[in-house]
């Protein structure tokens, strides 16, 4: 179930642009002055080679859990989509607020992440 979930939710937010292409995204619309839309779905194209490699890639080295990834990638297809119509259906100034909490999230996430690294590090080594 927790598969699902995160393939959906993943699925939505690539659907609108904004996976792995976060920076090729950031770089288009903010120093090519390419609206944002196009940014966004110009990332999609960039994405299909890209992860063609890195899936045969992972699979050569056997670095694919097929029971987590299949699920993952079915309802990530449905976020997809459902992502997709959604991106098509805003205006370009939310689109852009939005894309902004995402990335504003995903900094938050990881100096959190970094800090209770850190923090666990820190109390390994000083016993």
């Amino acid at each position: 179930m927790f598969e699902i979930l995160i393939g959906t939710i993943s699925g939505f937010i690539s659907g609108m642009g904004m996976g792995g292409g976060t920076i090729l995204i950031l770089c288009l619309s903010m120093f090519m002055n390419i609206e944002q839309h196009i940014a966004q779905a110009t990332n999609l194209v960039f994405f299909i080679p890209t992860s063609i490699i890195a899936i045969v890639t992972n699979i050569k080295q056997k670095n694919i859990d097929f029971k987590v990834g299949i699920p993952i990638a079915i309802s990530g297809i449905i976020g997809a989509i459902i992502g997709a119509f959604y991106a098509t259906k805003t205006n370009v100034k939310d689109l852009k607020k939005y894309f902004g909490v995402f990335i504003g999230l995903i900094a938050i996430w990881e100096i959190y992440y970094l800090i209770k690294k850190y923090i666990f590090n820190k109390k390994t080594h000083n016993k």
